[in-house]
């Protein structure tokens, strides 16, 4: 167990939204890997002892590698590193990653050299989410991993968000959704495991900042990390 809670982060001191503790309903396109309350989350690891989570250092994913972890899974953490990720994402990621003893691997990515994602066009969020599990999924492959697995939960709402296609389209299996498992059932697992990660706000990567039509660039990436705060 992981007992690394700061000391000033109080959970009671934390807001976070009310759409947490609901759940959103499949979408006839959900792919089989993405189907609310199918199975529960003990069964899947029992199935599946060996593993690759693709880790963003955000609440979700970091629950589903700690889980795995503790369930007695052979499993390996993967991060894309692009200019549209945040910089404290990576250094959360490593940070958990080195208190679960589990090996980190960092694929870099070159999203800007990707014209059909720069243009920013209303796919946008699909095309970038299919690259970066169809390059994770890649990568776990040659390292042995025959499973990909992603943080995605039951609060997240197929019809708001289109990388749940491509999450179908490459494969992903997103065990917590398929446990029924909400927004606020991971932050409160999360905080039984001692998580640093239970009460971390979500944040979406800096390219969902950039008006849609509007071209993605270093400029607007780095205007958009200005205007949330964190550049």
């Amino acid at each position: 167990m992981v007992m690394d809670m700061d000391a000033d982060e109080n959970p009671a001191r934390v807001s976070h939204s009310p759409y947490e503790g609901l759940t959103a309903l499949d979408a006839e396109w959900v792919g089989e890997g993405q189907r609310l309350g199918t199975e529960p989350l003990e069964a899947f690891f029992a199935r599946t002892p060996r593993l690759a989570v693709a880790f963003s250092g955000g609440c979700d994913s970091a629950y589903l590698l700690a889980a795995a972890k503790e369930a007695g899974c052979q499993v390996g953490a993967y991060m894309a590193a692009s200019a549209f990720q945040a910089p404290f994402e990576r250094a959360d990621a490593e940070r958990l990653a080195t208190q679960l003893g589990v090996p980190l691997r960092t694929v870099d990515l070159d999203v800007l050299a990707r014209p059909g994602i720069c243009a920013n066009p209303p796919d946008r969020c699909y095309r970038c989410k299919g690259l970066i599990f169809g390059t994770l999924g890649a990568a776990a492959q040659r390292d042995g991993f025959p499973v990909l697995a992603d943080g995605t939960n039951a609060s997240d709402d197929p019809q708001r968000r289109p990388g749940f296609k491509a999450l179908a389209d490459q494969g992903v299996v997103s065990p917590l959704r398929r446990a029924g498992l909400t927004k606020k059932a991971v932050r409160e697992a999360s905080r039984e495991l001692g998580l640093f990660t239970a009460d971390k706000p979500r944040f979406s990567c800096l390219a969902a900042h950039v008006p849609q039509g509007e071209p993605i660039t270093a400029a607007s990436l780095d205007a958009a990390a200005r205007a949330c705060g964190i550049l």
